[in-house]
C-alpha cells in the first residue's frame, strides 16, 4: 500500500518503511507525526485520489533527525566592473521514517432527509 502526501508544498509518494527528507517541521526527534493531507492512496488494486485530499486516510510517521542539506553555492558578478559576490546556502530538513499508511473504509450513511421520509 503506498501514498502520496503533501507536506511544505512538495508532494512525497511513500509507503511503509520508507524514509523521507521533507522540509523542517517544528516536530521534536522521536515523536510522531501524522500527514494529514493525503492526496493519493492505493493498496495495489485499487487507486483513490482525492478532490483535493481523500478522506478519512492518515500517513503516520516518527521524526527520525533535523539536519541540513548540502551547500548550494550562489556566486554573482559583473564583468568589467569588480563587482563580485559569493554567498552559500543549506536548507534545514526533517528525515521522517513512514510506520503506517491508513486508509478506514468510508461508512455509508444515509442522509437525515432519507431517514425523515423513511419514517
Amino acid at each position: 500500500m503506498y501514498a502520496v502526501v503533501e507536506t511544505g508544498g512538495k508532494q512525497y509518494r511513500v509507503q511503509e518503511g520508507d524514509t523521507i527528507l521533507v522540509e523542517k517541521l517544528d516536530v521534536a526527534v522521536g515523536e510522531k507525526f501524522v500527514f494529514e493531507r493525503v492526496l493519493m492512496i492505493s493498496d495495489g488494486e485499487t487507486i483513490k485520489v482525492g478532490t483535493p485530499i481523500v478522506d478519512s486516510c492518515n500517513v503516520y510517521g516518527t521524526v527520525v533527525e533535523h539536519g541540513k542539506g548540502e551547500k548550494v553555492v550562489i556566486f554573482k558578478y559583473k564583468a568589467k566592473k569588480d563587482y563580485r559576490k559569493k554567498q552559500g546556502h543549506r536548507q534545514p530538513y526533517t528525515m521522517i521514517k513512514i510506520e503506517k499508511v491508513s486508509a478506514r473504509k468510508a461508512r455509508k450513511t444515509k442522509a437525515k432527509d432519507e431517514v425523515e421520509l423513511a419514517e
